[in-house]
């Protein structure tokens, strides 16, 4: 129970209402009390709030119990109101109920005052637990519903997008540094960008995107962020980036790992309008029982920490206390989602590790995130590609695709890099091709992985049958639900998310043609993660 409990009491008697002051800290209730006498001073301390608990006569000069009895269950339903009266019939009792009071009291038995308080307030307690746990239903069913239709959505709108990304980008590619259409096109990739990590955000949030977890260096990580860091924050804001030393390594998928990072040095910028520091450093941390203790969720280990400081406004404590909640944002409309954080700490869980946050008022924000450390030997390094110039190649491909734009997108990426391309709109077909073509051996298939007829794993079964040196690469927008039903992400399994770059699509096929990568790694769900991390 609340302690000081506070009480308003509506009582003529002072000597009564010290009595009953007395007989509740007699037995151990300590309680700030407002006393009054009439209509107008009782509304006026309720309207004031922080009133826990009302106590009230049934009989005053110019009020009345049932009347405040009646006002209470109006307007403060919630605060529970008890009668302590020198007499009260039974029928005044029953009515005095009706009207709204939670228990009643007699005067010469004060025994019952403290249980019946102490029940009152139990049921206070009850009460707020249970709407506790119906907001996070409600919330719970939120998320479900924003999963269900980001994950229904997921795959139709990544294939736009790679459509819109593609072209820009061969736009670009066209457009001198003085063509007046080039900002056009930077504007066009830049919204496609933004749209694309929207909806990577809900993904990840709702628990329905792919996570594809390496072992990692996350000074390797940072450095592979920093001039995209730099890019994205203000010019009067010093960044600075301090890499530990011999920091232990930890398994979580790299793209996350940057959206994490990416989310926080937005929001740090967002907090220095003015200018300021920022400052990302890693470190290795051992997290014991006490930390453990007192933040629920955390297991006591040894892990990577990075933490990310700014000289920022700074937060309340009741701010902080909303932090990660879903959609909860203190921009202004139009400037935030309130996803950016609750993802962070998705994301963050969903590798086994911990977030906390430090902040004050004036003196800015400190966010420390920290990944368990594993044994592991350091996964293949690839570095991510975005944009840039796209590789070439002569040898035979088959893009199989049941999207029109999709497919002959990529079958047009790849021709003009030199590449012998044919088509098929989904799996029945692609066998059909591959049974008539003649020319060179096909050595690498590009396909869809849902598909009508028949699917992209179901074709690529029947297909390395009979030739068991052709190689597979699959792409999907659809979610991690989806594509593990298919049995895509099987280890050894290459795999492409949508959307793509024509940097990103090239460099997938010709590693996989050159056997450059080894084949459990899959770097470019991390390299488009990471692209997609600003947003």
């Amino acid at each position: 129970m609340k302690s000081p409990l506070h009480i308003l009491h509506l009582e003529d008697d002072p000597n009564d209402a010290a009595l009953v002051q007395s007989t509740l800290e007699a037995d151990g209730i300590t309680c700030a009390t407002t006393c009054v006498q009439n209509h107008d001073d009782f509304v006026a301390a309720l309207e004031h709030g922080g009133i826990d608990l009302i106590l009230s006569d049934f009989s005053l000069p110019a009020f009345d119990g049932l009347s405040a009895a009646e006002i209470v269950r109006t307007k403060w339903p919630a605060i529970p109101l008890i009668l302590v009266s020198g007499t009260l019939g039974e029928e005044r009792a029953i009515d005095s109920l009706k009207g709204g009071a939670t228990d009643y009291v007699l005067k010469g038995h004060l025994s019952r005052l403290v249980p019946a308080v102490r029940r009152a307030m139990h049921e206070v307690e009850e009460r707020a637990e249970r709407q506790r746990l119906e907001a996070q239903f409600i919330e719970a069913q939120k998320l479900e519903v924003i999963g269900q239709l980001a994950g229904g959505v997921a795959h139709d709108f990544n294939n736009i997008l790679a459509v819109i990304m593609c072209y820009s980008d061969l736009m670009l590619e066209e457009l001198g540094p003085d063509s007046p259409m080039r900002k056009h096109a930077e504007e066009i990739r830049s919204a496609s960008e933004r749209a694309a990590g929207l909806t990577r955000q809900l993904l990840v949030f709702s628990r329905k995107q792919l996570v594809q977890p390496v072992v990692l260096d996350l000074n390797d990580v940072l450095e592979d962020l920093s001039k995209m860091l730099r890019r994205l924050i203000d010019e009067n804001i010093e960044l600075t980036i301090l890499p530990g030393k011999q920091i232990g390594h930890v398994k979580a998928d790299c793209g996350y790992v940057g959206q994490v990072v990416m989310n926080l040095a937005l929001n740090a910028r967002d907090a220095m309008l003015n200018g300021g520091k920022l400052t990302i450093e890693t470190n290795n941390a051992t997290l014991d029982e006490n930390y453990a203790h007192t933040h629920t969720g955390t297991i006591p280990g040894d892990y990577v920490m990075i933490s990310v400081t700014d000289t920022g406004t700074g937060m309340t404590d009741e701010v902080k206390a909303h932090l990660f909640e879903t959609f909860f944002t203190t921009k202004p409309v139009g400037k935030g989602t309130g996803l950016g954080l609750a993802t962070c700490q998705t994301i963050v869980q969903q590798s086994g590790g911990h977030i906390s946050v430090d902040s004050e008022v004036g003196k800015g924000t400190t966010f420390k995130i920290y990944f368990p450390q594993v044994e592991e030997a350091l996964d293949v390094a690839v570095r991510p590609i975005q944009t840039g110039p796209v590789t070439r190649g002569t040898e035979t491909l088959l893009v199989v695709e049941d999207d029109p734009s999709v497919r002959h997108l990529a079958r047009g990426i790849l021709e003009t890099q030199g590449y012998e391309v044919l088509s098929a709109s989904n799996g029945q077909d692609a066998l059909h091709v591959a049974r008539e073509h003649k020319g060179s051996p096909i050595r690498l298939v590009i396909t869809d992985v849902i598909m009508p007829l028949m699917g992209g794993k179901v074709m690529s079964e029947w297909l390395t049958t009979t030739y068991p040196d052709l190689k597979v690469l699959f792409t999907s927008g659809y979610t991690d639900g989806a594509i593990t039903h298919h049995g895509v992400l099987e280890r050894g399994v290459e795999f492409l998310p949508k959307p793509y770059t024509p940097a990103i699509l090239t460099g997938k096929v010709r590693e996989l043609l050159d056997n450059v990568i080894a084949p459990h790694h899959k770097p470019e769900e991390t390299t488009h993660g990471a692209s997609l991390a600003a947003v």
